[in-house]
């Protein structure tokens, strides 16, 4: 199997929205883009695989190392050897890509979040410098197109914390920020305990409140010249947006269950949204 082959296999078997994206981009795009997520999938399963913290942080200092090694000509896992010719290809920065590894120590480090400027740090690490990697390789030639994508991994980490309530207590973390738990009168007891109560359906109906305006903020910001080249976020936005609404409109029960769209809808909003460019 080859680098890119490997790459490939992780994307298909995760089932991520992101895989619908990478559809429609031409084929050295693709294969970059694919590899950055082979690359993020990687280092994520890490830490959520590792039962043990110490294994884990071992295994995120050896992809620190591995990093280094690409940049300077010498990767040896099939993720960085698939990466490794995009990286001046698309200017893809090593402090970015070590920027994600100390995105998945922080889960190793902390299971809350006081507020939301700490929340926000954290989906910086593993969502918006993502969002940075990916626009350089979709085609930016606008710096505002960064300051977009910067924005729109924001709001998919949101979609993702309000998706993934129960799953994420079900591993012991709790990513909403606990002044907020406290605002609306919702214990962390509540969320562990999977006890859905009007004030956690407020509560999460503020964390989606606060995603969707990040949504508009981000398309805000995209300039017009870039829109074209950017379509695969686009794409990423219209799957992420229609989880968001399907949440809603089943009332945030999310405590007891994970929300997702069909692989044919998820393929459907793509095609739409990259026709209309």
């Amino acid at each position: 199997m080859s680098p890119d082959e490997y790459c490939q296999q992780k994307a298909a078997q995760s089932g991520s929205s992101f895989y619908y994206s990478f559809l429609f981009l031409p084929p050295e795009r693709r294969r970059a883009i694919t590899a950055l997520y082979a690359f993020c999938r990687e280092v994520d399963d890490t830490v959520d695989d590792t039962a043990d913290t110490a294994v884990a942080r071992t295994k995120l200092s050896w992809w620190r190392n591995e990093i280094n090694s690409m940049l300077n000509g010498s990767p040896s896992h099939p993720v960085t050897k698939a990466l490794e010719p995009h990286v001046a290809t698309y200017s893809l920065e090593g402090k970015h890509l070590q920027a994600i590894i100390d995105g998945m120590e922080m889960d190793l480090n902390q299971t809350r979040y006081l507020d939301y400027a700490g929340l926000q740090h954290y989906c910086w690490h593993v969502a918006s410098v993502v969002g940075i990697l990916s626009a350089s390789i979709f085609g930016a030639r606008n710096k505002q197109t960064f300051a977009y994508a910067e924005k729109l991994g924001l709001a998919f980490q949101l979609t993702n914390i309000i998706r993934d309530v129960g799953e994420d207590a079900r591993k012991g973390r709790i990513y909403l920020p606990v002044s907020e738990l406290q605002q609306f009168g919702v214990t962390a007891a509540d969320i562990l305990n999977a006890r859905h109560t009007d004030n956690f359906e407020k509560l999460m109906r503020f964390q989606a409140e606060r995603a969707h305006r990040c949504y508009e903020e981000a398309l805000a910001l995209l300039p017009h010249e870039d829109r074209r080249a950017q379509r695969p976020g686009l794409i990423m936005a219209s799957i992420y947006r229609a989880v968001l609404n399907e949440i809603e409109h089943d009332g945030f029960h999310v405590l007891n269950q994970r929300i997702s769209l069909t692989p044919i809808r998820k393929l459907w909003l793509a095609w739409k949204t990259y026709v209309k460019g």
